[in-house]
């Protein structure tokens, strides 16, 4: 179990995020035309997992603008935007927004994602949502980087992320 904050309250999750150096924990989650999305159709690929509770609050929309921003300029990288809200939801505001440059996918059927990545949070006002975390996958599978933002309110350090994929 990690801790992060919400609004300045302990909010615990039901797990611990990967470790840098482990193999990524394979995924199923579920897009916007309510296809699956594997990991393993990504195998090759670099994934920037950017994990957040809800698309209808500011910093969790500002993070899915920024990430689609910066994946319009990292090669061999797929950047997808995780979260609990239903695929048409994600799909409604991406369109809206202009988001092209990244994949929105859903975790609303893929329980075993929150726990297995240790994002799921188990209590708080959010409780079985996933907490704010970036998760960078290189090539081979392996974890490169991982982040569990302190407080759920705060955007994620986009500059870690891209700088872990600078590096390999």
């Amino acid at each position: 179990m990690e801790t992060t904050l919400f609004k300045g309250t302990p909010v615990h999750t039901c797990g611990r995020l990967p470790l840098v150096g482990c193999p990524a924990p394979r995924f199923t989650l579920t897009r916007g035309d309510l296809t699956e999305l594997r990991s393993e159709a990504l195998k090759g690929r670099r994934i920037v997992l950017n994990i957040f509770p809800s698309l209808d609050t500011a910093v969790c929309a500002t993070s899915v603008r920024k990430f689609n921003q910066l994946a319009a300029s990292l090669d061999n990288t797929t950047v997808i935007a995780v979260s609990k809200d239903l695929p048409f939801a994600q799909s409604r505001f991406c369109t809206t927004e202009g988001i092209e440059n990244l994949i929105a996918a859903s975790a609303f059927r893929s329980p075993e994602f929150g726990r297995e990545y240790g994002v799921e949070m188990t209590d708080g006002p959010l409780a079985s949502l996933l907490a704010r975390a970036v998760i960078v996958i290189d090539e081979a599978g392996q974890i490169i980087h991982a982040e569990l933002v302190p407080e759920i309110t705060h955007e994620p350090d986009y500059e870690a992320a891209v700088n872990a994929l600078k590096r390999n």
